[in-house]
């Protein structure tokens, strides 16, 4: 039997859940969707399909990444910080999150909560003006997976030192007050950047500059490790796992990207090969740069630029054609390697980091869009400043700046409002020993996971 004294902190996570499970009971049943007015594409419905698993696929791809690059102390923890928020982001969308994102605007600020609450008329509504030839039920689902996985990216900043307990209430937090507003602004049509006219193809701002600005902010508010204020270098636990991170995170972002079509069409293709070009040429700058600095090729090198190179297309993977893909890969990478070298320097401890790969990958992605975007890609975008239209050149700035500035605000005060409500971080015994056993009662050990019995 488990012999730990319950309190209001252990007992709150199980009766929210509760009570949200028993809510539903009551949420009227929708019937499955019908094609009316026989606008529904089968190609459509099977890639948006395809692409919402893959883009799911991203997320234990992520956590693979992550875990492999921490302490062997700390492997399983900062995996199921990853891989948790598959839990927490699936009720909250359900129950009001997709109302925030794309419910009716309210202002152009956020949704009406209440327009699709427990996914009310979602198989029985119209489709998504934007992807009219999908169910709106798949294009909820396919929109769930950007919203798992963003604040999934924040752990790699905070890991090694945040309690379990508080990182939930995070992504819970963060989900509704950081993630639906700029989801609201940017992919809404009723949305102030969308209406702005800002592009954002697959997530640039939405996904990894609103995380990349969150991971800065928790950084600073848990502060530095022991290990980090002792300068003591920590050897990465497993390899292997960050080059398997790689590959499904790879492998899940053409789902990621050229599912943000909406349609298995020529943009799809476009955005596919967008994103394939981009993280190769990504990959090779970040490693060549490393050897031209008298570095040894590595690993880690490729496979940290890679996903560098796939964060800074995504805003830009519909817009820009091929070519301009390299160019976009190999610069993004540059700049988030010397982000990373100067980060080095610094007294900030972002373990993973996220903000000179996440954050400052997504800010050159946005401003890479706005230098190569091109209607000859994509008639709904436009032509970016490289074509002669310097006036989309500082949208895209001012939704960048924009984007930075709030979500690393809200984000900052999140941090600090839990460290108020509850202890954000371990303890320094808890740091030492390792967050697997002192979190979870299991412990990673050359492949083999132990758990330890509740007497």
């Amino acid at each position: 039997m488990y012999q730990k004294k319950l309190n209001f902190y252990n007992v709150t996570p199980f009766l929210v859940l509760l009570i949200v499970a028993l809510l539903a009971i009551f949420a009227p049943p929708e019937l499955s969707f019908e094609d009316k007015e026989g606008v529904y594409n089968g190609a459509d419905i099977a890639w948006i399909l395809v692409a919402t698993a893959l883009v799911f696929l991203m997320t234990p791809g992520l956590a693979f990444f992550y875990g492999g690059m921490v302490h062997r102390k700390n492997v399983i923890s900062t995996m199921i910080k990853s891989v948790v928020a598959t839990g927490v982001v699936t009720i909250i969308w359900v129950t009001v999150g997709y109302s925030l994102c794309f419910g009716e605007s309210l202002g152009g600020f956020i949704g009406n909560p209440t327009t699709y609450l427990f996914m009310k008329g979602i198989n029985s509504g119209a489709p998504w003006s934007l992807a009219p030839t999908i169910p709106l039920g798949l294009f909820a689902l396919f929109q769930l997976m950007f919203a798992i996985i963003t604040p999934g990216l924040v752990v790699g900043a905070v890991a090694e030192r945040v309690k379990f307990t508080s990182y939930i209430l995070f992504i819970a937090l963060f989900s509704l007050l950081v993630y639906a507003p700029i989801a609201h602004w940017t992919w809404h049509p009723e949305g102030f950047l969308f209406k702005m006219g800002a592009l954002d193809f697959a997530g640039g701002t939405v996904v990894h500059i609103s995380a990349g600005c969150a991971a800065l902010a928790g950084a600073l508010v848990l502060k530095r490790r022991k290990a980090h204020l002792d300068q003591i270098e920590i050897p990465p636990a497993n390899i292997p796992y960050v080059l398997i991170g790689t590959g499904l995170l790879w492998f899940g972002w053409f789902g990621f990207n050229a599912g943000s079509a909406l349609g298995a069409n020529a943009l799809a293709v476009s955005a596919f090969a967008t994103t394939n070009t981009a993280a190769a040429s990504a990959g090779l700058s970040w490693m060549f740069f490393d050897v031209m600095r008298g570095k040894k090729p590595s690993v880690l090198g490729f496979c940290i630029g890679a996903v560098v190179g796939l964060v800074a297309i995504t805003p830009a993977a519909g817009f820009v054609a091929v070519p301009q893909s390299i160019f976009i890969g190999f610069i993004a990478a540059i700049l988030s390697n010397l982000a990373v070298y100067y980060k080095s320097k610094s007294s900030l401890d972002d373990t993973l980091d996220v903000f000179p790969c996440h954050g400052v990958g997504g800010m050159v992605g946005m401003l890479m869009t706005g230098i190569f975007a091109t209607k000859s890609v994509n008639g709904a975008g436009a032509e970016g400043l490289l074509y002669g239209n310097t006036e989309f050149f500082i949208t895209q700035v001012k939704a960048l700046l924009i984007v930075v500035t709030f979500s690393f605000t809200v984000s900052l005060g999140i941090f600090k409002l839990i460290s108020v409500m509850l202890p954000l971080r371990v303890s320094s015994e808890e740091e030492e020993l390792g967050l697997d056993a002192t979190q979870h009662d299991e412990k990673y050990v050359q492949g083999t996971l132990l758990v330890r019995e509740n007497a």
